[in-house]
C-alpha cells in the first residue's frame, strides 16, 4: 500500500490521492498509458520477429507479442492490487483490463493512419495499414524509410509506379507482386482526404515520419572511432537527431538516410547491450 501510495503521489497528480477509488484509477490509468505506449513504440517499426532480450529462450518479448505482453504484465500488475481493492473494484478492474486491446488497436491504427497522411474514418484502413505491414515484412523493406519515402514521393509518381533509385525502401517493397494492388488502394484512399493538396499530405506524413533514426551501424561506427579517441561521428549524431524529421546536408553526407552498408547485416543488439 505504501509502495502504490508513493507511486500515485509522485506520478499520478490527477488522481485524488485520498479517494476511496484511488488504486482503481491507479490501474485504469496504467492500462490505457500501457496501451498508449506500445502502440507508439511500435508505430516507431519492428524488427522482423526479433528478440530484444537474449535471456527470453521463448521470445514471449520478441517484436511481433509485444502488445500481447502488456496485457500479460497488466494482469500481474491487477493481481498485485487486488488486496487493495474491494471485491466491486476487483470486478470492475477486471472489465478495465479486458478494455485494453481496443484501447491499443485504436491508437495503432490512429498513429498508422497519420504515418500514411489519412485524415477522415474509413472502414479499410485497418486492412490498408495491415496489407502494407505485410509487403513490408514480406519483403525486408526498412520501416522507417518505407514510411518516410512515402512521405516524399508525389502521388504522381505512385499513380504511375514509378518509383526511383533515391527511393530504395519502396523498389524494395515494389519487388511484391501485390505492391501495384496496395498502391491502388491508397491513392483511392487518399482521394477521400478532404481538401487536401499533394504538397499538403507531403509535408504532414513528414512531420510524423523521421528521415534518421539511430541505427546500430552508426552507433558500431560511432564507437569504433571513439576508441581511437575519435568522437567526430558522436558529435555528428547528436546534431543530426535533435532534427530527425528534417534533411540535413550532413547527414545525407554520411549515408544516414542511405540504405545500411553490407558490413552492417550481422550486427546484433539487445536490451541489455
Amino acid at each position: 500500500r505504501k509502495l502504490v501510495d508513493f507511486v500515485i503521489e509522485q506520478h499520478f497528480p490527477l488522481i485524488n490521492a485520498t479517494g476511496s477509488n484511488k488504486y482503481l484509477e491507479f490501474f485504469s490509468q496504467v492500462v490505457t498509458d500501457t496501451s498508449y505506449l506500445i502502440a507508439r513504440w511500435m508505430s516507431v517499426g519492428f524488427a522482423h520477429d526479433f528478440v530484444p532480450n537474449t535471456s527470453d529462450d521463448e521470445g514471449r518479448y520478441k517484436i511481433g507479442n509485444q502488445a500481447n505482453v502488456g496485457r500479460y504484465n497488466l494482469d500481474k500488475l491487477k493481481k498485485a492490487l487486488n488486496p487493495l481493492l474491494e471485491h466491486k473494484q476487483q470486478l470492475l478492474a477486471e472489465q478495465i483490463l479486458k478494455g485494453y486491446p481496443g484501447l491499443y488497436q485504436a491508437k495503432f491504427v490512429e498513429l498508422f493512419k497519420a504515418k500514411l497522411g489519412l485524415s477522415g474514418l474509413d472502414d479499410s484502413d485497418e486492412f490498408l495499414i495491415a496489407f502494407l505491414l505485410k509487403l513490408m515484412e514480406d519483403t525486408r523493406a526498412d520501416f522507417t524509410m518505407t514510411f518516410r519515402q512515402l512521405s516524399e514521393i508525389y502521388k504522381q509518381d505512385l499513380e504511375v509506379k514509378s518509383i526511383s533509385k533515391e527511393y530504395w525502401a519502396l523498389q524494395d517493397l515494389a519487388k511484391h507482386k501485390k505492391f501495384s494492388h496496395w498502391i491502388n488502394l491508397y491513392l483511392l484512399r487518399l482521394k477521400s482526404n478532404a481538401i487536401d493538396s499533394d504538397d499538403a499530405r507531403r509535408i504532414r506524413m513528414q512531420s510524423v515520419n523521421p528521415r534518421y533514426i539511430f541505427r546500430n551501424w552508426m552507433a558500431e561506427s560511432a564507437i569504433k572511432k571513439a576508441e581511437r579517441n575519435d568522437f567526430s561521428e558522436i558529435h555528428l549524431l547528436q546534431k543530426i537527431l535533435r532534427h530527425p524529421f528534417t534533411k540535413q546536408a550532413e547527414a545525407e553526407e554520411a549515408g544516414y538516410s542511405s540504405r545500411p552498408p553490407p558490413w552492417a547485416k550481422d550486427l546484433r543488439v539487445s536490451c541489455s547491450s
